[in-house]
């Protein structure tokens, strides 16, 4: 069994930072692909951050290129979002996933693990 727990989210003004954890247990995790999306009210769940089992690949959405860095750190077993310059229309809640293959995909059908997912609000 995988489970994936997501912590770090909040409230933050326009121009803040915030930095998503996603604690992962059960099997290897090392080998896993690690993908982070969101989902705002009313609309589709949608592709942030992808990462690589070794972490040497990284992938980004277009609206977050530049502002948001995706990393894992393998002995403890946690994959990691730096938001920085957080705008509005960055509001959603965000959820860590988990895929088996050794690509990283955009289409959120791919993961087979997914977490609770925690809430980030960016006020103007």
């Amino acid at each position: 069994q995988v489970q994936l727990v997501e912590s770090g989210g909040g409230l933050v003004q326009a121009g803040g930072s915030l930095r998503l954890s996603c604690a992962a247990s059960g099997r290897t995790f090392s080998t896993w692909t690690m993908g982070w999306f969101r989902q705002a009210p009313g609309k589709e769940r949608e592709f942030v951050a992808g990462i690589s089992w070794s972490g040497g690949s990284t992938y980004y959405a277009d609206s977050v290129k530049g502002r948001f860095t995706i990393s894992r750190d393998n002995a403890k077993m946690t994959v990691y979002l730096q938001m920085n310059s957080l705008q509005p229309e960055d509001t959603a809640v965000y959820y860590c996933a988990a895929d088996s293959r050794k690509f990283v995909s955009v289409v959120a059908g791919s993961y087979g693990y997914w977490g609770q997912g925690t809430q980030v609000t960016v006020s103007s």
